[in-house]
Protein backbone atom coordinates (compact mmCIF):
# COMPACT_ATOMS: atom_id res chain seq x y z
CA UNK A 1 0.00 0.00 0.00
CA UNK A 2 2.73 2.58 0.46
CA UNK A 3 4.85 1.80 -2.66
CA UNK A 4 1.39 2.43 -4.19
CA UNK A 5 0.73 6.06 -3.01
CA UNK A 6 4.30 7.06 -3.03
CA UNK A 7 3.76 6.01 -7.20
CA UNK A 8 0.26 7.53 -7.23
CA UNK A 9 1.80 10.66 -5.50
CA UNK A 10 4.21 10.92 -7.87
CA UNK A 11 2.01 10.62 -10.91
CA UNK A 12 -0.55 13.58 -9.14
CA UNK A 13 2.37 15.89 -8.76
CA UNK A 14 2.78 16.52 -12.44
CA UNK A 15 -0.75 17.75 -11.98
CA UNK A 16 -0.49 19.66 -9.32
CA UNK A 17 0.70 20.29 -5.77
CA UNK A 18 0.18 17.08 -4.49
CA UNK A 19 0.17 16.20 -0.28
CA UNK A 20 0.39 12.80 0.89
CA UNK A 21 -1.51 12.11 4.62
CA UNK A 22 -1.35 8.79 6.80
CA UNK A 23 -1.60 8.60 10.18
CA UNK A 24 1.84 8.64 11.08
CA UNK A 25 2.38 11.80 8.87
CA UNK A 26 -0.44 13.45 11.25
CA UNK A 27 0.71 12.02 14.67
CA UNK A 28 4.54 13.30 13.69
CA UNK A 29 3.12 16.77 12.78
CA UNK A 30 0.41 17.40 15.41
CA UNK A 31 1.33 15.52 18.09
CA UNK A 32 0.45 11.69 19.82
CA UNK A 33 -3.16 12.36 20.71
CA UNK A 34 -3.86 14.40 17.15
CA UNK A 35 -6.44 11.67 16.35
CA UNK A 36 -8.19 11.52 19.37
CA UNK A 37 -11.93 12.22 19.32
CA UNK A 38 -11.25 15.33 21.65
CA UNK A 39 -9.05 16.70 18.81
CA UNK A 40 -11.43 15.77 16.12
CA UNK A 41 -12.26 19.55 15.66
CA UNK A 42 -8.78 20.63 15.31
CA UNK A 43 -7.96 18.05 12.90
CA UNK A 44 -10.82 19.09 10.60
CA UNK A 45 -9.49 22.76 10.81
CA UNK A 46 -5.72 21.62 9.84
CA UNK A 47 -7.08 19.07 7.33
CA UNK A 48 -9.39 21.95 5.73
CA UNK A 49 -6.05 24.34 5.68
CA UNK A 50 -4.12 21.39 3.81
CA UNK A 51 -7.09 20.95 0.94
CA UNK A 52 -7.42 24.60 0.57
CA UNK A 53 -2.98 24.80 0.02
CA UNK A 54 -2.29 21.72 -2.53
CA UNK A 55 -4.15 20.80 -5.52
CA UNK A 56 -4.69 17.63 -4.19
CA UNK A 57 -4.67 16.06 -0.77
CA UNK A 58 -3.86 11.82 -1.12
CA UNK A 59 -5.36 10.20 2.13
CA UNK A 60 -3.89 6.71 2.65
CA UNK A 61 -5.81 4.51 5.19
CA UNK A 62 -4.47 2.10 8.02
CA UNK A 63 -5.15 -1.74 7.56
CA UNK A 64 -8.33 -1.91 9.89
CA UNK A 65 -11.15 0.35 10.93
CA UNK A 66 -9.38 2.96 13.27
CA UNK A 67 -9.95 6.54 13.69
CA UNK A 68 -7.57 7.33 10.89
CA UNK A 69 -9.49 5.48 8.47
CA UNK A 70 -12.45 6.85 9.50
CA UNK A 71 -11.73 10.21 9.20
CA UNK A 72 -9.95 9.25 5.07
CA UNK A 73 -13.38 7.98 4.36
CA UNK A 74 -14.65 11.07 5.86
CA UNK A 75 -12.66 13.65 4.08
CA UNK A 76 -12.23 11.76 0.65
CA UNK A 77 -13.96 12.67 -2.50
CA UNK A 78 -12.88 9.72 -3.99
CA UNK A 79 -12.32 6.49 -2.36
CA UNK A 80 -9.77 3.34 -4.13
CA UNK A 81 -10.12 -0.22 -3.83
CA UNK A 82 -6.61 -1.24 -4.74
CA UNK A 83 -6.09 -5.07 -5.22
CA UNK A 84 -4.06 -7.16 -7.06
CA UNK A 85 -5.77 -8.72 -10.06
CA UNK A 86 -4.39 -12.09 -10.32
CA UNK A 87 -5.28 -12.91 -6.90
CA UNK A 88 -8.88 -13.99 -5.99
CA UNK A 89 -11.63 -11.35 -5.83
CA UNK A 90 -12.40 -11.97 -2.19
CA UNK A 91 -14.40 -8.92 0.07
CA UNK A 92 -11.52 -7.99 2.72
CA UNK A 93 -12.85 -6.74 6.03
CA UNK A 94 -12.46 -2.53 5.12
CA UNK A 95 -14.76 -3.41 2.20
CA UNK A 96 -17.12 -5.03 4.24
CA UNK A 97 -17.34 -2.50 6.73
CA UNK A 98 -17.51 0.03 3.90
CA UNK A 99 -20.09 -1.44 2.54
CA UNK A 100 -22.38 -1.16 5.19
CA UNK A 101 -21.35 2.76 5.91
CA UNK A 102 -23.36 5.50 4.37
CA UNK A 103 -19.99 6.99 2.35
CA UNK A 104 -21.10 9.17 -0.72
CA UNK A 105 -17.81 9.11 -1.95
CA UNK A 106 -17.25 7.64 -5.25
CA UNK A 107 -15.71 4.42 -5.53
CA UNK A 108 -13.69 3.18 -7.96
CA UNK A 109 -11.94 -0.51 -7.80
CA UNK A 110 -8.35 -0.61 -9.06
CA UNK A 111 -6.83 -3.78 -9.79
CA UNK A 112 -2.80 -4.10 -9.87
CA UNK A 113 -1.06 -6.25 -12.52
CA UNK A 114 2.54 -6.56 -13.13
CA UNK A 115 4.13 -5.83 -16.43
CA UNK A 116 5.38 -9.24 -17.45
CA UNK A 117 2.48 -11.12 -16.14
CA UNK A 118 -0.82 -11.56 -18.61
CA UNK A 119 -3.99 -9.59 -19.01
CA UNK A 120 -6.59 -9.07 -16.98
CA UNK A 121 -9.03 -11.33 -16.31
CA UNK A 122 -11.99 -12.40 -13.73
CA UNK A 123 -12.86 -8.47 -13.78
CA UNK A 124 -16.62 -9.48 -13.41
CA UNK A 125 -16.34 -11.15 -10.09
CA UNK A 126 -14.64 -8.62 -8.94
CA UNK A 127 -17.62 -6.11 -9.83
CA UNK A 128 -19.75 -8.50 -8.72
CA UNK A 129 -18.55 -8.62 -5.51
CA UNK A 130 -18.92 -4.97 -5.12
CA UNK A 131 -21.98 -3.66 -6.64
CA UNK A 132 -21.50 -0.42 -4.66
CA UNK A 133 -18.10 0.51 -7.01
CA UNK A 134 -18.93 2.71 -10.02
CA UNK A 135 -16.00 2.16 -11.85
CA UNK A 136 -13.18 0.33 -12.37
CA UNK A 137 -9.40 0.50 -13.76
CA UNK A 138 -6.40 -1.75 -14.36
CA UNK A 139 -3.08 -0.90 -14.06
CA UNK A 140 -0.12 -2.64 -14.93
CA UNK A 141 2.80 -1.43 -12.50
CA UNK A 142 6.55 -1.22 -12.31
CA UNK A 143 8.06 -3.79 -10.66
CA UNK A 144 9.46 -1.51 -8.06
CA UNK A 145 5.75 -1.49 -6.55
CA UNK A 146 6.02 -5.27 -6.04
CA UNK A 147 9.54 -5.29 -4.48
CA UNK A 148 9.71 -6.26 -0.71
CA UNK A 149 11.96 -2.85 0.84
CA UNK A 150 11.95 -1.84 4.44
CA UNK A 151 9.82 1.36 4.85
CA UNK A 152 13.36 2.81 4.97
CA UNK A 153 14.50 1.36 1.82
CA UNK A 154 10.88 2.32 -0.14
CA UNK A 155 11.40 5.87 0.88
CA UNK A 156 14.90 6.23 -0.37
CA UNK A 157 14.00 4.01 -3.79
CA UNK A 158 11.51 6.82 -4.58
CA UNK A 159 13.15 10.02 -3.47
CA UNK A 160 14.98 9.04 -7.11
CA UNK A 161 11.30 7.94 -8.47
CA UNK A 162 10.30 11.93 -7.36
CA UNK A 163 13.40 13.67 -8.50
CA UNK A 164 11.96 12.51 -12.56
CA UNK A 165 9.23 13.43 -13.72
CA UNK A 166 6.40 11.21 -14.34
CA UNK A 167 5.80 9.38 -17.74
CA UNK A 168 2.82 10.52 -18.83
CA UNK A 169 2.12 7.34 -20.58
CA UNK A 170 2.38 5.36 -17.54
CA UNK A 171 -1.28 3.82 -16.01
CA UNK A 172 -0.31 5.34 -12.54
CA UNK A 173 -0.27 8.64 -14.85
CA UNK A 174 -3.57 7.48 -16.72
CA UNK A 175 -4.98 7.32 -12.94
CA UNK A 176 -3.76 10.43 -11.79
CA UNK A 177 -5.49 12.06 -14.86
CA UNK A 178 -8.81 10.06 -14.46
CA UNK A 179 -8.93 10.92 -10.59
CA UNK A 180 -8.41 15.01 -11.91
CA UNK A 181 -10.98 15.33 -14.44
CA UNK A 182 -8.23 15.74 -17.29
CA UNK A 183 -9.01 12.25 -19.30
CA UNK A 184 -8.09 12.07 -22.83
CA UNK A 185 -10.64 10.27 -24.63
CA UNK A 186 -10.23 8.90 -28.30
CA UNK A 187 -13.25 8.25 -30.36
CA UNK A 188 -13.41 6.81 -33.71
CA UNK A 189 -16.24 6.71 -35.83
CA UNK A 190 -17.97 4.52 -38.27
CA UNK A 191 -17.18 4.01 -42.13
CA UNK A 192 -16.32 0.44 -43.65
CA UNK A 193 -12.83 0.00 -44.46
CA UNK A 194 -11.82 3.46 -44.30
CA UNK A 195 -12.11 2.75 -40.82
CA UNK A 196 -8.43 0.70 -41.55
CA UNK A 197 -7.08 4.48 -41.56
CA UNK A 198 -7.69 4.75 -37.66
CA UNK A 199 -5.11 2.50 -37.15
CA UNK A 200 -2.77 4.76 -39.06
CA UNK A 201 -4.01 8.22 -37.09
CA UNK A 202 -3.52 6.25 -33.98
CA UNK A 203 0.09 5.21 -35.01
CA UNK A 204 0.72 8.94 -35.91
CA UNK A 205 -0.70 9.89 -32.05
CA UNK A 206 1.59 7.34 -30.54
CA UNK A 207 4.83 9.15 -31.98
CA UNK A 208 3.55 12.72 -31.14
CA UNK A 209 3.13 11.15 -27.89
CA UNK A 210 -0.14 11.97 -27.09
CA UNK A 211 -1.33 9.16 -24.04
CA UNK A 212 -5.07 8.20 -24.55
CA UNK A 213 -7.26 7.33 -20.98
CA UNK A 214 -10.20 5.83 -22.54
CA UNK A 215 -11.72 4.42 -26.42
CA UNK A 216 -15.20 3.86 -27.89
CA UNK A 217 -16.18 4.28 -30.95
CA UNK A 218 -19.20 3.17 -33.46
CA UNK A 219 -18.98 0.59 -36.58
CA UNK A 220 -15.38 -0.39 -37.41
CA UNK A 221 -14.43 2.18 -34.56
CA UNK A 222 -16.11 0.29 -32.51
CA UNK A 223 -13.84 -3.14 -33.61
CA UNK A 224 -10.15 -0.53 -33.91
CA UNK A 225 -11.11 1.04 -30.44
CA UNK A 226 -11.31 -2.40 -28.63
CA UNK A 227 -8.38 -3.74 -30.32
CA UNK A 228 -6.44 -1.10 -29.35
CA UNK A 229 -8.26 -1.10 -25.69
CA UNK A 230 -6.89 -4.55 -25.21
CA UNK A 231 -3.02 -4.28 -26.94
CA UNK A 232 -2.65 -0.19 -26.19
CA UNK A 233 -0.10 -0.46 -29.05
CA UNK A 234 -1.21 0.58 -32.82
CA UNK A 235 1.50 -1.84 -34.35
CA UNK A 236 -0.19 -4.45 -32.57
CA UNK A 237 -3.77 -3.48 -33.91
CA UNK A 238 -2.65 -2.81 -36.87
CA UNK A 239 -1.19 -6.77 -37.48
CA UNK A 240 -4.78 -8.25 -36.02
CA UNK A 241 -6.66 -5.56 -38.04
CA UNK A 242 -4.91 -6.67 -41.04
CA UNK A 243 -5.61 -10.75 -40.58
CA UNK A 244 -9.37 -9.72 -40.05
CA UNK A 245 -9.70 -7.19 -43.16
CA UNK A 246 -7.84 -9.83 -45.25
CA UNK A 247 -10.47 -12.37 -44.13
CA UNK A 248 -13.43 -9.65 -45.05
CA UNK A 249 -12.13 -10.21 -48.69
CA UNK A 250 -13.01 -13.70 -48.48
CA UNK A 251 -15.69 -14.83 -51.80
CA UNK A 252 -16.24 -18.62 -50.34
CA UNK A 253 -16.99 -17.63 -47.00
CA UNK A 254 -19.69 -14.88 -47.84
CA UNK A 255 -21.33 -17.22 -50.33
CA UNK A 256 -21.71 -20.26 -47.79
CA UNK A 257 -23.76 -17.76 -45.52
CA UNK A 258 -26.38 -16.67 -47.71
CA UNK A 259 -29.47 -17.33 -46.94
CA UNK A 260 -33.43 -16.19 -48.51
CA UNK A 261 -33.34 -12.42 -48.14
CA UNK A 262 -36.46 -12.31 -45.40
CA UNK A 263 -34.02 -9.80 -42.95
CA UNK A 264 -30.86 -10.03 -44.35
CA UNK A 265 -29.01 -11.13 -46.77
CA UNK A 266 -26.46 -12.94 -44.77
CA UNK A 267 -27.61 -15.65 -41.79
CA UNK A 268 -24.57 -13.46 -39.69
CA UNK A 269 -22.57 -16.80 -39.25
CA UNK A 270 -19.54 -15.57 -40.74
CA UNK A 271 -19.12 -12.43 -39.99
CA UNK A 272 -19.89 -13.74 -35.97
CA UNK A 273 -16.84 -16.18 -36.19
CA UNK A 274 -14.85 -13.79 -37.65
CA UNK A 275 -15.72 -11.40 -34.97
CA UNK A 276 -14.81 -14.23 -32.49
CA UNK A 277 -12.15 -15.33 -34.01
CA UNK A 278 -10.07 -11.98 -33.10
CA UNK A 279 -11.55 -11.24 -29.55
CA UNK A 280 -12.55 -15.04 -28.36
CA UNK A 281 -14.28 -15.08 -24.84
CA UNK A 282 -12.89 -11.50 -23.37
CA UNK A 283 -15.27 -8.96 -21.91
CA UNK A 284 -15.45 -5.48 -22.01
CA UNK A 285 -14.35 -5.20 -18.32
CA UNK A 286 -11.13 -7.30 -19.14
CA UNK A 287 -9.69 -4.37 -21.27
CA UNK A 288 -6.81 -2.27 -20.56
CA UNK A 289 -8.40 0.88 -21.47
CA UNK A 290 -11.83 2.14 -20.13
CA UNK A 291 -13.71 1.20 -23.19
CA UNK A 292 -17.57 1.73 -24.52
CA UNK A 293 -19.10 1.13 -28.03
CA UNK A 294 -23.02 2.52 -29.46
CA UNK A 295 -25.48 0.49 -31.15
CA UNK A 296 -29.07 1.50 -32.44
CA UNK A 297 -31.82 -0.02 -30.26
CA UNK A 298 -34.70 -0.58 -32.90
CA UNK A 299 -36.54 -2.94 -30.04
CA UNK A 300 -36.64 0.34 -27.99
CA UNK A 301 -36.02 3.40 -30.48
CA UNK A 302 -32.59 3.89 -28.80
CA UNK A 303 -28.94 4.60 -28.80
CA UNK A 304 -27.28 2.20 -26.50
CA UNK A 305 -23.70 2.86 -25.00
CA UNK A 306 -21.79 -0.59 -24.02
CA UNK A 307 -19.54 -0.03 -21.38
CA UNK A 308 -19.71 -4.18 -20.28
CA UNK A 309 -20.24 -7.74 -20.85
CA UNK A 310 -19.43 -9.46 -24.25
CA UNK A 311 -16.86 -7.95 -25.62
CA UNK A 312 -17.37 -9.79 -29.46
CA UNK A 313 -21.11 -9.35 -29.36
CA UNK A 314 -21.09 -5.73 -28.56
CA UNK A 315 -18.41 -5.18 -31.39
CA UNK A 316 -20.35 -7.22 -33.56
CA UNK A 317 -23.45 -5.15 -32.99
CA UNK A 318 -22.73 -2.17 -33.47
CA UNK A 319 -21.51 -3.01 -37.02
CA UNK A 320 -24.40 -4.94 -38.10
CA UNK A 321 -25.42 -2.76 -41.39
CA UNK A 322 -29.21 -3.31 -42.00
CA UNK A 323 -29.80 -5.44 -44.99
CA UNK A 324 -26.52 -7.90 -45.03
CA UNK A 325 -26.84 -8.97 -41.10
CA UNK A 326 -29.73 -9.47 -38.76
CA UNK A 327 -29.82 -7.43 -35.59
CA UNK A 328 -28.11 -9.08 -32.77
CA UNK A 329 -29.98 -9.89 -29.59
CA UNK A 330 -28.67 -8.58 -26.33
CA UNK A 331 -27.70 -11.05 -24.24
CA UNK A 332 -29.14 -8.79 -21.18
CA UNK A 333 -32.79 -7.92 -22.43
CA UNK A 334 -33.35 -9.84 -25.38
CA UNK A 335 -33.42 -6.41 -27.40
CA UNK A 336 -32.29 -5.95 -30.89
CA UNK A 337 -29.10 -3.75 -31.87
CA UNK A 338 -28.09 -2.58 -34.98
CA UNK A 339 -24.95 -0.68 -36.38
CA UNK A 340 -24.34 2.55 -34.29
CA UNK A 341 -24.11 4.71 -37.04
CA UNK A 342 -27.44 4.91 -37.55
CA UNK A 343 -27.71 7.30 -34.82
CA UNK A 344 -24.83 8.34 -33.13
CA UNK A 345 -21.78 7.71 -35.65
CA UNK A 346 -19.15 9.97 -34.22
CA UNK A 347 -19.87 9.07 -30.20
CA UNK A 348 -17.67 12.43 -28.75
CA UNK A 349 -20.73 13.44 -26.45
CA UNK A 350 -20.30 10.02 -24.71
CA UNK A 351 -17.06 10.31 -24.00
CA UNK A 352 -17.24 13.54 -22.41
CA UNK A 353 -20.08 12.61 -20.56
CA UNK A 354 -18.23 9.44 -19.14
CA UNK A 355 -15.76 12.86 -17.92
CA UNK A 356 -13.20 12.98 -20.80
CA UNK A 357 -11.63 16.71 -20.56
CA UNK A 358 -10.39 16.41 -24.17
CA UNK A 359 -11.89 13.95 -27.22
CA UNK A 360 -9.96 13.39 -29.59
CA UNK A 361 -12.49 12.62 -32.25
CA UNK A 362 -11.60 10.47 -36.04
CA UNK A 363 -14.88 10.80 -38.63
CA UNK A 364 -14.26 8.84 -41.71
CA UNK A 365 -18.07 8.41 -42.59
CA UNK A 366 -18.66 8.65 -46.48
CA UNK A 367 -18.82 12.41 -48.11
CA UNK A 368 -22.07 12.61 -49.95
CA UNK A 369 -21.75 12.62 -53.73
CA UNK A 370 -23.91 15.09 -54.75
CA UNK A 371 -23.88 14.70 -58.20
CA UNK A 372 -25.73 11.45 -59.30
CA UNK A 373 -27.76 10.41 -61.92
CA UNK A 374 -30.88 10.71 -62.76
CA UNK A 375 -32.99 8.07 -63.43
CA UNK A 376 -36.47 8.10 -63.43
CA UNK A 377 -38.84 6.00 -60.97
CA UNK A 378 -37.62 2.60 -61.16
CA UNK A 379 -34.08 0.90 -61.64
CA UNK A 380 -32.96 -2.21 -63.34
CA UNK A 381 -30.00 -3.71 -61.93
CA UNK A 382 -29.72 -5.52 -65.29
CA UNK A 383 -29.50 -1.94 -66.88
CA UNK A 384 -26.81 -0.59 -64.39
CA UNK A 385 -24.56 -3.71 -65.14
CA UNK A 386 -24.78 -2.71 -69.19
CA UNK A 387 -23.92 0.66 -68.22
CA UNK A 388 -20.95 -0.01 -66.86
CA UNK A 389 -19.93 -3.14 -68.79
CA UNK A 390 -19.91 -1.20 -71.55
CA UNK A 391 -17.27 0.99 -72.30
CA UNK A 392 -18.95 3.17 -74.81
CA UNK A 393 -21.79 3.98 -72.45
CA UNK A 394 -22.22 7.00 -70.68
CA UNK A 395 -21.43 6.31 -67.44
CA UNK A 396 -24.17 6.56 -65.04
CA UNK A 397 -23.62 7.67 -60.95
CA UNK A 398 -25.94 5.91 -58.93
CA UNK A 399 -25.01 4.28 -54.97
CA UNK A 400 -24.84 0.57 -55.05
CA UNK A 401 -26.53 -1.01 -51.47
CA UNK A 402 -22.72 -0.52 -48.91
CA UNK A 403 -22.50 3.01 -49.97
CA UNK A 404 -26.60 3.96 -49.48
CA UNK A 405 -26.12 2.03 -46.16
CA UNK A 406 -23.19 4.43 -45.41
CA UNK A 407 -24.99 7.72 -46.74
CA UNK A 408 -28.05 6.58 -44.32
CA UNK A 409 -25.90 5.99 -41.28
CA UNK A 410 -24.24 9.33 -42.18
CA UNK A 411 -27.26 11.27 -42.78
CA UNK A 412 -29.42 10.31 -39.77
CA UNK A 413 -26.30 11.54 -37.09
CA UNK A 414 -25.22 14.73 -39.28
CA UNK A 415 -27.10 16.84 -36.92
CA UNK A 416 -25.17 15.53 -33.94
CA UNK A 417 -21.49 15.55 -35.86
CA UNK A 418 -22.30 19.25 -36.76
CA UNK A 419 -22.68 19.60 -32.68
CA UNK A 420 -19.76 17.52 -32.03
CA UNK A 421 -17.50 18.98 -34.51
CA UNK A 422 -17.86 23.33 -33.30
CA UNK A 423 -17.34 21.60 -29.60
CA UNK A 424 -14.54 22.93 -27.20
CA UNK A 425 -13.93 20.15 -26.24
CA UNK A 426 -13.10 18.17 -29.57
CA UNK A 427 -10.74 17.50 -31.57
CA UNK A 428 -12.14 16.76 -34.68
CA UNK A 429 -10.11 15.23 -37.43
CA UNK A 430 -10.89 13.81 -41.10
CA UNK A 431 -8.34 11.99 -42.85
CA UNK A 432 -8.72 11.94 -46.87
CA UNK A 433 -10.44 8.49 -47.33
CA UNK A 434 -12.92 9.37 -49.24
CA UNK A 435 -11.80 7.79 -52.37
CA UNK A 436 -12.40 4.34 -50.89
CA UNK A 437 -15.57 2.66 -50.68
CA UNK A 438 -17.09 1.05 -47.85
CA UNK A 439 -15.92 -2.56 -48.34
CA UNK A 440 -12.81 -1.96 -49.65
CA UNK A 441 -10.88 -3.68 -46.95
CA UNK A 442 -8.33 -5.35 -50.18
CA UNK A 443 -7.05 -1.64 -49.60
CA UNK A 444 -5.90 -2.19 -45.69
CA UNK A 445 -2.00 -1.16 -46.22
CA UNK A 446 -3.00 1.70 -48.96
CA UNK A 447 -5.80 3.07 -46.22
CA UNK A 448 -3.61 3.45 -43.39
CA UNK A 449 -1.13 5.13 -45.15
CA UNK A 450 -3.38 7.76 -45.71
CA UNK A 451 -4.03 7.91 -42.01
CA UNK A 452 -0.95 7.69 -41.05
CA UNK A 453 0.57 10.92 -43.00
CA UNK A 454 -2.55 12.65 -42.58
CA UNK A 455 -2.08 12.11 -38.68
CA UNK A 456 1.62 12.92 -38.64
CA UNK A 457 0.96 16.12 -40.37
CA UNK A 458 -1.56 17.19 -37.87
CA UNK A 459 0.18 16.16 -34.60
CA UNK A 460 3.14 17.90 -35.92
CA UNK A 461 1.34 20.51 -35.25
CA UNK A 462 -0.16 19.83 -32.39
CA UNK A 463 3.39 19.79 -31.38
CA UNK A 464 4.59 22.90 -32.97
CA UNK A 465 1.73 24.92 -31.28
CA UNK A 466 1.83 23.50 -27.62
CA UNK A 467 -1.54 21.86 -28.70
CA UNK A 468 -0.73 18.79 -26.79
CA UNK A 469 0.87 20.74 -23.77
CA UNK A 470 -2.71 22.24 -23.13
CA UNK A 471 -4.33 18.58 -22.97
CA UNK A 472 -2.43 17.78 -20.39
CA UNK A 473 -2.20 21.06 -18.57
CA UNK A 474 -4.94 20.57 -15.25
CA UNK A 475 -7.07 23.29 -15.80
CA UNK A 476 -8.24 24.03 -12.27
CA UNK A 477 -4.83 24.17 -10.98
CA UNK A 478 -4.18 27.06 -13.37
CA UNK A 479 -7.66 28.80 -12.79
CA UNK A 480 -6.54 28.19 -9.01
CA UNK A 481 -3.11 29.64 -9.24
CA UNK A 482 -4.82 33.01 -11.36
CA UNK A 483 -7.15 32.99 -8.83
CA UNK A 484 -5.07 33.32 -5.98
CA UNK A 485 -2.64 36.11 -8.05
CA UNK A 486 -5.46 38.07 -8.65
CA UNK A 487 -6.50 37.35 -4.90
CA UNK A 488 -2.58 38.53 -4.00
CA UNK A 489 -2.93 41.61 -6.63
CA UNK A 490 -6.32 43.30 -5.27
CA UNK A 491 -5.34 42.32 -1.56
CA UNK A 492 -2.02 41.47 -0.16
CA UNK A 493 -2.29 41.67 3.01
CA UNK A 494 -5.15 39.13 3.37
CA UNK A 495 -5.66 35.43 3.23
CA UNK A 496 -8.10 32.59 4.10
CA UNK A 497 -9.11 31.90 7.14
CA UNK A 498 -12.67 30.26 8.94
CA UNK A 499 -13.46 29.22 12.22
CA UNK A 500 -12.09 25.92 12.95
CA UNK A 501 -8.62 27.52 12.00
CA UNK A 502 -9.23 30.73 14.03
CA UNK A 503 -10.64 27.99 17.41
CA UNK A 504 -7.49 25.87 16.96
CA UNK A 505 -3.89 27.04 16.74
CA UNK A 506 -1.49 24.08 15.23
CA UNK A 507 2.47 24.24 15.92
CA UNK A 508 3.86 21.05 15.50
CA UNK A 509 6.82 19.93 17.04
CA UNK A 510 9.77 21.65 15.34
CA UNK A 511 12.31 18.86 15.70
CA UNK A 512 9.75 16.98 13.41
CA UNK A 513 11.47 16.05 9.98
CA UNK A 514 9.08 15.10 6.71
CA UNK A 515 9.48 11.60 6.21
CA UNK A 516 8.11 10.61 2.58
CA UNK A 517 6.98 13.82 2.02
CA UNK A 518 8.36 16.67 -0.80
CA UNK A 519 10.13 18.88 0.67
CA UNK A 520 9.77 22.28 1.61
CA UNK A 521 5.65 21.39 1.42
CA UNK A 522 5.12 23.81 4.47
CA UNK A 523 6.20 25.38 7.34
CA UNK A 524 5.55 23.79 10.93
CA UNK A 525 7.46 26.18 13.26
CA UNK A 526 5.09 29.06 12.86
CA UNK A 527 1.23 29.62 12.28
CA UNK A 528 -0.09 32.01 9.63
CA UNK A 529 -1.30 34.05 12.52
CA UNK A 530 2.24 34.45 13.60
CA UNK A 531 3.14 35.36 10.12
CA UNK A 532 0.41 37.49 9.39
CA UNK A 533 1.14 39.26 12.68
CA UNK A 534 4.37 40.93 11.98
CA UNK A 535 6.45 42.87 14.36
CA UNK A 536 3.12 43.95 16.29
CA UNK A 537 2.19 41.12 17.33
CA UNK A 538 5.63 39.40 18.03
CA UNK A 539 6.09 36.78 21.46
CA UNK A 540 8.58 37.52 23.67
CA UNK A 541 10.22 34.97 25.68
CA UNK A 542 7.36 35.13 28.42
CA UNK A 543 4.79 34.30 25.71
CA UNK A 544 3.29 37.65 26.26
CA UNK A 545 2.10 40.02 22.94
CA UNK A 546 4.16 43.39 22.81
CA UNK A 547 3.02 46.58 20.98
CA UNK A 548 -1.23 45.18 21.13
CA UNK A 549 -3.06 48.06 21.24
CA UNK A 550 -6.99 48.31 20.97
CA UNK A 551 -7.95 49.29 17.31
CA UNK A 552 -9.66 52.88 17.09
CA UNK A 553 -13.26 53.01 15.55
CA UNK A 554 -11.52 54.13 12.26
CA UNK A 555 -9.37 51.56 12.04
CA UNK A 556 -12.04 48.79 12.59
CA UNK A 557 -13.85 50.18 9.86
CA UNK A 558 -11.04 50.15 7.57
CA UNK A 559 -10.67 46.62 8.30
CA UNK A 560 -14.33 45.91 7.45
CA UNK A 561 -13.73 47.20 4.60
CA UNK A 562 -11.53 44.67 3.30
CA UNK A 563 -12.80 41.30 2.35
CA UNK A 564 -11.61 38.52 4.72
CA UNK A 565 -8.83 40.58 5.98
CA UNK A 566 -7.49 39.27 9.26
CA UNK A 567 -6.91 40.74 12.31
CA UNK A 568 -4.42 40.78 15.35
CA UNK A 569 -5.16 38.39 17.91
CA UNK A 570 -4.34 37.97 21.40
CA UNK A 571 -2.82 35.43 22.75
CA UNK A 572 -5.33 33.58 24.40
CA UNK A 573 -8.95 33.78 23.58
CA UNK A 574 -11.87 32.75 25.50
CA UNK A 575 -12.62 29.26 24.67
CA UNK A 576 -9.49 28.41 22.66
CA UNK A 577 -8.22 25.01 21.89
CA UNK A 578 -4.67 24.14 23.56
CA UNK A 579 -1.75 24.18 21.73
CA UNK A 580 -0.59 20.71 20.71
Amino acid sequence: MVAFTLELQHALQAIGPTLLLNSDIIRARLGASALDSIQEFRLSGWLAQQEDAHRIVLYQTDASLTPWTVRCLRQADCILIVGLGDQEPTLGQLEQMLENTAVRALKQLVLLHREEGAGPTRTVEWLNMRSWCSGHLHLRCPRRLFSRRSPAKLHELYEKVFSRRADRHSDFSRLARVLTGNTIALVLGGGGARGCSHIGVLKALEEAGVPVDLVGGTSIGSFIGALYAEERSASRTKQRAREWAKSMTSVLEPVLDLTYPVTSMFTGSAFNRSIHRVFQDKQIEDLWLPYFNVTTDITASAMRVHKDGSLWRYVRASMTLSGYLPPLCDPKDGHLLMDGGYINNLPADIARSMGAKTVIAIDVGSQDETDLSTYGDSLSGWWLLWKRLNPWADKVKVPDMAEIQSRLAYVSCVRQLEVVKSSSYCEYLRPPIDCFKTMDFGKFDQIYDVGYQYGKAVFGGWSRGNVIEKMLTDRRSTDLNESRRADVLAFPSSGFTDLAEIVSRIEPPTSYVSDGCADGEESDCLTEYEEDAGPDCSRDEGGSPEGASPSTASEMEEEKSILRQRRCLPQELPGSATDA
